[in-house]
């Protein structure tokens, strides 16, 4: 293509940053689309999204609509001339008519191998399940849920300490790289081949909740341990360890065989505080107490100690 590519950004959090510079590297950032600012912290004052304080910084557009079904918002983006709309993680859907109005189309970074786990929570869900490994696609985008063609993808290992966080953030360094092949084809006048998705294999993410954070000590301790990796840093396993309620910051399973009713303390030494469950042991290695910080195992029976003394 001749000229600057002229690329519309729609992102909000941090998992879009990486694809942001990307996008600035490769093209014009004639604007940047994110969610209106939301109150945050213990004070819940009004704070802007990660993409938008990093749009403020280099001087780019920022819009912020409730909505992008209006006319108003449709003539908008249209006025922009936009050769492509890049969308990572924005948070509101694109209706057709504004897929529409890019030259090149909407292109969207998603975090997992499509068609497994569309939908709003892949890293997590993929670990939760105990996937062998993830990636992330560049997706052209269609009217349906994470239904579009693929264009490129890139894929990693799930290690076994992989957390939420870090496959976070190893995913958000891929989808810029991802983005950032695309967009050297297109400069260089080559339009990346999409090739539609596999009929088979289709999963959906469904959004994370609090409530699926609480541990059920019945479950095996697989599956226990995988939660609690999924769940970190949000929003962090918790379950009633000895009549009290704690945090679960970090935890491995042990294939131990036990007569013990689930739930119930087996063993605490430095190494770590033994749960039994519902087949195998929750071996528990960094937790928070109400009110508290998360501390080692160590720290934990320290502190109790003090206390009784």
């Amino acid at each position: 293509m001749s000229g600057a590519l002229r690329i519309v950004f729609a992102g909000t959090p941090e998992f879009a940053l990486p694809s942001l510079r990307a996008a600035a590297r490769h093209g014009q950032i004639v604007a940047v689309y994110t969610q209106p600012d939301r109150p945050a912290g213990r004070g819940r004052a009004l704070t802007a999204s990660a993409v938008k304080q990093m749009a403020q910084h280099h001087g780019w557009e920022v819009r912020q609509p409730t909505s992008l079904r209006t006319l108003e918002e449709r003539r908008t983006l249209a006025a922009l001339q936009p050769d492509v709309m890049i969308v990572v993680a924005y948070g509101l859907l694109l209706p057709p008519k504004i897929l529409a109005i890019p030259k090149q189309g909407c292109w969207n970074v998603h975090a997992s191998l499509l068609p497994r786990w569309r939908g709003a929570a892949p890293i997590q869900r993929a670990l939760e399940a105990g996937d062998a490994q993830t990636g992330v696609c560049l997706m052209r985008m269609e009217a349906g849920l994470d239904t579009g063609p693929v264009m490129l993808s890139l894929t990693t290992p799930i290690d076994a300490d992989d957390t939420g966080g870090s496959l976070h953030n190893r995913l958000a360094e891929l989808g810029g790289e991802v983005l950032a092949d695309a967009l050297t084809l297109l400069r260089s006048g080559v339009r990346p081949v999409a090739q539609p998705q596999p009929a088979l294999g289709a999963s959906y993410a469904r959004k994370l909740d609090k409530a699926e954070a609480r541990l059920d000590w019945n479950a095996t301790a697989t599956v226990l341990a995988r939660k609690v990796r999924a769940f970190n840093p949000w929003p962090v396993a918790e379950g009633l360890v000895a009549g009290e309620r704690m945090r679960i910051h970090e935890a491995r399973a042990l294939e131990q065989a036990h007569a013990a009713t689930p739930g119930s303390v087996l063993a605490a030494s430095r190494d770590g505080l033994d749960i039994a469950c519902g087949q195998g042991v929750l071996r528990l290695l960094v937790v928070q107490r109400d009110g508290g910080r998360a501390m080692t195992i160590a720290e934990h029976l320290n502190a109790r100690a003090s206390q009784r003394a």
